[in-house]
C-alpha cells in the first residue's frame, strides 16, 4: 500500500523587510502616540481614519519609488479586476477623502491620522516595508500662516514626547526656490516632459545627509555606484548646472542663507516668491517664540516626493548617542512634510491648497528608546573613572594615570585594594564607574592602554547570552596610545553627555 505524501511543514519566518513588535515596544508606542495626539488636539485638528487599501490610480504618479517592482507599492486585483494598493503614506488617502467629500467639509479642513503604511522598497538596517506614520494636515488654506503653524506644531510634538529643547530642530525650505534654481539651469518645472529629469534631481539632492556633497554631485552627473556595487543613474547635468545646485544646497541657514538664495534666484519670479514666503514664515514662527534654535531656514532640505509645491519641513533630532560599536551617531530626520497644492486637483481639476506634516512613529520611538537607555546608563554611571592595578611593581605608573585624569578635571581613582582583576572590575561596577583604565605588561610594552566602557558593556550584556561570546566580543573595550589617556577617557564620557566635574558621588563598594 502506497504511503500518503505529507505536506511539508511551512517554515516559521518573517517576510523580508517586516518585523514583529513586542508588547513592551507596543506600550511605549501607544503612549507616544497618545502624547502626539494630545498636541494635535490642542491645535484644533480632528481625527480621520482611512482604509489600508486605495485604488492604485488614486495613489497616482506620486509614488515614492517608481523604479522598483509594483511602482513602490504592494498591489493586488480585486474581483472586478481593478488594481488596489496598500497606502504608502497617509496624504494620498487624505486627498482622495477631501475630493470625495469636498462639498460637505468645513474648510480649512484640519485632520490628523495615525496608522501603518507600506513601501515596496529594498529593506535595510532600520528600514522596514511597514511602519507607522502620524500626520496632521490643513486643507483649503493658502495662507503661509498655516505652514508656520505646522512647523510650530512639529516642535511642540517633539517636546511633548520627551525631546528636550536644543536636541531637535525643525528645518524649513521652499520648493519654489528650488524650482527657480531648476529654471535657471534649464529644467522647466512646469513641463511634463521634464518631470522625470526634475524628480531625478530632487532625489539626488534629498540624499545630501547620507551621501554628502560629493555623492550628490555624482547623482546630479552621470551617476553613482554604492558600496554594494549597485549603480544609480544620475541626472546628467552639466558642470555649471551641478555647481549651481550645490551652491543652493550650501547656502547656509537663517537670514544669511536666505540672502544667498535670493541672489541665486534673482530674476526668476517663482524663486523670488519662494524666498518671500520663507521670510514671512520665519517672521511668524519667530514672533510666536519659536526661534532659530527650534525652527530654522535650511536650503539643504529638499524632500524627495514630487507633490510638494511650496514650503517643505523636516524634523531633525540633533542629540548624539553611541551606536553598537560605541561610535557617536545621530538619528537625524524623524518626520517631514510640506505644502502640496496640486494633490487634490488630480481628482477635482480644481486647485485646493494644503499643507501638512508626518511623524515617522517607529523611527521616533527607536530614537527615544535609545535616548532613554543612554540616559539611564549615564545616570547609573555616577562614580569615578577607575584605574585598575594590573602589576604592583608598576603602581607608580598607575597612580600617574589617575593623577593625569584628575588634572584634566576628570574624577578618577586608582584601585588601592589587593584583589585580582575580576574583583577590581566588580569594584568599578559597584562604584558606578563609566569606564576603567587597564595597562598590563603587553600594553605597557606597546606604549598603549585599554579603556573599557562599562556603560556600553552593561548595555551589551543584555544581548550576549554566553560567557564564550562575551570573551570573544570583549564589548565596550578599545585601545589607545598611553599618552592619549585623557582624550580617550573624555571620548567615553562625551558619548553619554558626562564630563569629569559632572560625575556624582559614588554609591559605595567593597574591595
Amino acid at each position: 500500500m502506497a504511503k500518503s505524501k505529507k505536506s511539508p511543514r511551512p517554515k516559521a519566518r518573517l517576510p523580508r523587510g517586516f518585523r514583529d513588535v513586542t508588547s513592551e515596544e507596543l506600550r511605549r508606542t501607544d503612549e507616544m502616540i497618545a502624547r502626539i495626539k494630545s498636541v494635535y488636539d490642542l491645535y484644533g485638528f480632528e481625527p480621520l481614519d482611512t482604509p489600508a487599501f486605495e485604488y492604485t490610480d488614486a495613489l497616482g504618479k506620486f509614488l515614492p519609488d517608481q523604479d522598483r517592482p509594483n511602482a513602490g507599492v504592494f498591489s493586488l486585483q480585486d474581483e472586478d479586476d481593478q488594481w488596489m494598493s496598500l497606502r504608502y503614506d497617509l496624504t494620498a488617502p487624505l486627498a482622495r477623502h477631501v475630493a470625495e467629500n469636498f462639498q460637505t467639509l468645513a474648510k480649512p479642513f484640519r485632520r490628523y491620522a495615525a496608522g501603518p503604511v507600506w513601501r515596496n522598497e529594498k529593506p535595510g538596517p532600520g528600514r522596514f516595508r511597514q511602519f507607522i506614520q502620524f500626520d496632521a494636515d490643513t486643507v483649503g488654506s493658502d495662507n503661509i500662516a498655516a505652514d508656520a503653524e505646522i512647523c510650530m506644531l512639529a516642535a511642540d510634538v517633539l517636546e511633548a514626547v520627551g525631546v528636550a529643547r536644543g536636541d531637535y530642530r525643525i528645518r524649513v525650505n521652499n520648493r519654489k526656490i528650488l524650482d527657480g534654481i531648476l529654471t535657471a539651469i534649464g529644467i522647466d518645472p512646469t513641463n511634463p516632459e521634464a518631470a522625470e529629469e526634475r524628480l531625478t534631481v530632487l532625489r539626488a539632492m534629498d540624499k545630501l545627509d547620507r551621501l554628502g556633497l560629493d555623492g550628490v554631485r555624482q547623482l546630479l552627473g552621470p551617476g553613482r555606484k554604492d558600496d554594494s556595487g549597485d549603480f544609480t543613474k544620475g541626472a546628467n547635468l552639466g558642470d555649471d548646472a551641478i555647481e549651481r545646485v550645490v551652491a543652493f544646497l550650501s547656502a547656509g541657514e537663517g537670514d544669511a542663507g536666505l540672502d544667498r538664495l535670493a541672489e541665486l534666484v534673482s530674476g526668476v519670479a517663482l524663486g523670488e516668491t519662494g524666498v518671500a514666503e520663507l521670510r514671512a514664515l520665519s517672521a511668524l514662527t519667530t514672533g510666536a517664540g519659536y526661534d532659530a534654535n527650534r525652527v530654522v531656514i535650511d536650503p539643504s532640505i529638499v524632500r524627495g516626493l514630487d507633490y510638494y509645491t511650496g514650503p517643505v519641513f523636516e524634523a531633525e533630532l540633533t542629540f548624539e548617542i553611541a551606536d553598537d560599536d560605541g561610535r557617536p551617531m545621530r538619528f537625524g530626520s524623524v518626520g517631514g512634510g510640506g505644502r502640496y497644492d496640486d494633490l487634490v486637483a488630480r481628482f477635482t481639476g480644481q486647485t485646493v491648497p494644503a499643507t501638512g506634516f508626518s511623524i515617522g512613529v517607529s523611527r521616533l520611538a527607536a530614537a527615544l528608546e535609545a535616548l532613554r537607555k543612554q540616559q539611564t546608563a549615564a545616570s547609573e554611571a555616577s562614580g569615578p573613572v577607575v584605574v585598575l592595578v594590573m602589576d604592583r611593581d608598576h603602581i607608580v605608573a598607575h597612580q600617574q594615570m589617575a593623577t593625569a585624569l584628575r588634572a584634566a578635571g576628570i574624577r578618577a581613582e586608582m584601585y588601592v585594594g589587593t584583589s585580582n582583576m575580576r574583583k577590581q572590575m566588580q569594584y568599578a561596577d559597584r562604584r558606578g564607574a563609566p569606564c576603567v583604565v587597564i595597562q598590563g605588561e603587553s600594553e605597557r610594552a606597546a606604549g598603549e592602554i585599554q579603556i573599557k566602557d562599562l556603560i556600553e558593556g552593561r548595555r551589551l550584556s543584555e544581548e550576549i547570552t554566553s560567557s564564550e561570546e562575551w570573551r570573544a566580543a570583549n564589548p565596550g573595550q578599545f585601545s589607545a596610545p598611553a599618552d592619549e589617556l585623557v582624550a580617550a577617557v573624555q571620548s567615553v564620557l562625551a558619548r553619554y553627555g558626562l564630563h569629569g566635574g559632572d560625575l556624582g558621588r559614588d554609591t559605595g563598594g567593597d574591595a
